[in-house]
């Protein structure tokens, strides 16, 4: 297999936790995916590289941080943002201490957005496939991508309005091999979880499967959040194509209310 590499744009930071990205960085030499930083310019008087960093991760208690909140990313660039006040446009939100692991995790989710955007992985999305006769019946399977410890009432419900057939998926390949492989009534997204690209999926899942209910859950569609985080999740999920967003913690009538468009 072809080793890939994501460069890394690194913004601010204090000299430990540069330290620690670098040894990140280092010990990712050792796999497929492997991580390096983005340098602009190599060497005095060298030309500035022809391509954009895939990644910018920005400290955002640094000076700097204010140019790469006020300017939107360019398309196919990733925003790692790591504090508090992140802009809307952020793909990830990291809070301090920051846990390493988990930043990795979100490295390698933008691997697999980047083959999304750039057709690598060979889905059509411009518009759902069609039935294999005109008389078959709609299809009446699920995806769940996250909210493992909610399924189980998820499922209830699914089944309540006759979709049995359920697929799960905990990982953004595995939700992305389910997308390419089935055609969907319901795709239900955590958008809450931050291992899993769950923004990009339901965005893919929406293209592929049109005449699907794509259902975003999150703590912050709950009528008690504030305000403000409600209306941005509202204004991101409309511009990913979910059709329905209900808040944590899970309540039955909700659900039943976007699921009986399924019945």
């Amino acid at each position: 297999m072809v080793k890939q590499r994501i460069h890394v744009q690194v913004v601010g930071f204090s000299d430990v936790e540069r330290h620690a990205l670098n040894t990140v960085f280092r010990l990712s030499e050792e796999r497929e995916l492997s991580y390096a930083p983005w340098v602009p310019l190599t060497a005095p008087g060298a030309p500035a590289p022809t391509r954009l960093a895939e990644v910018v991760l920005v400290d955002g208690d640094a000076a700097e941080a204010v140019l790469s909140h006020a300017r939107e990313t360019p398309q196919g660039q990733r925003l790692i943002w790591v504090g508090p006040q992140a802009p809307a446009h952020a793909w990830r939100v990291l809070q301090r201490p920051i846990q390493w692991a988990a930043m990795l995790n979100d490295l390698d989710a933008v691997f697999a957005a980047r083959q999304l955007d750039s057709g690598f992985l060979d889905l059509d999305v411009t518009q759902p496939g069609a039935l294999e006769a005109d008389s078959a019946p709609p299809n009446r399977r699920a995806l769940i991508v996250g909210a493992a410890a909610e399924r189980r009432p998820i499922k209830v419900w699914l089944q309540g309005v006759g979709v049995s057939e359920v697929d799960e998926a905990d990982s953004t390949e595995i939700a992305l091999e389910c997308i390419g492989r089935h055609r969907y009534a319901c795709g239900v997204f955590d958008l809450d979880e931050h291992h899993v690209d769950t923004w990009q999926l339901a965005r893919l899942f929406a293209q592929h499967n049109a005449n699907a209910l794509t259902v975003g859950v999150s703590e912050h569609a709950d009528p008690l959040a504030p305000w403000l985080n409600r209306r941005r999740l509202k204004r991101d999920t409309e511009r990913t194509g979910i059709s329905a967003l209900v808040g944590r913690p899970l309540q039955e009538a909700q659900w039943r209310r976007w699921l009986e468009l399924l019945a």
